[in-house]
């Protein structure tokens, strides 16, 4: 994934200059075909890669970057973009790709300290994947039977330290 291999919110293609590269890139590796798995800014990006090629691929052929050759034979680019968000919050998807690993993974970590929590009479604060969407959270929450769930889409109010602590002690 773009996180292992370094790049995921890759900086220095949000400038056309990094772009530029790119397209040289693929150029030169005779590539004219991507599949883009992300989310709003992978599919953002694609979308202005797509809507720049033909500029892109003029302005290394001025600058002799590229071969009128390669410029010929990479006239097309073609891209698929398919939703990737852990957030499974794209309209029109039942679940985005990662969602269902990534709850999975959740689930994991709260088997295995549910025990813990019980024999020592504890009470844990796990916070789980998602950025900006409470998704995960929630369909923890319902999996694992949670006594509280914060979500970014509902914040809580101001006194929710001391409703937790009464909670807790009744």
């Amino acid at each position: 994934g773009g996180t292992v291999i370094g790049s995921a919110r890759c900086q220095d293609f949000r400038a056309r200059e990094g772009r530029l590269r790119a397209a040289r890139n693929l150029v030169k590796r005779g590539i004219t075909n991507l599949c883009v798995i992300g989310g709003d800014g992978s599919l953002t990006g694609a979308d202005t890669f797509r809507a720049e090629w033909g500029g892109l691929l003029a302005d290394l052929l001025k600058t002799g970057g590229i071969t009128a050759e390669e410029a010929q034979r990479s006239s097309h680019l073609n891209i698929v973009g398919m939703v990737g968000s852990i957030d499974n919050d794209f309209c029109g998807t039942d679940m985005t790709i990662g969602t269902d690993s990534a709850l999975h993974r959740i689930m994991e970590i709260v088997d295995a300290i549910t025990t813990t929590a019980q024999s020592h009479q504890r009470t844990f604060v796990l916070e789980v994947m998602g950025r900006h969407c409470g998704y995960l959270a929630l369909i923890t929450a319902l999996a694992c039977g949670a006594d509280w769930v914060f979500i970014p889409e509902s914040p809580p109010e101001d006194d929710w330290e001391d409703h937790l602590c009464r909670r807790l002690t009744e």
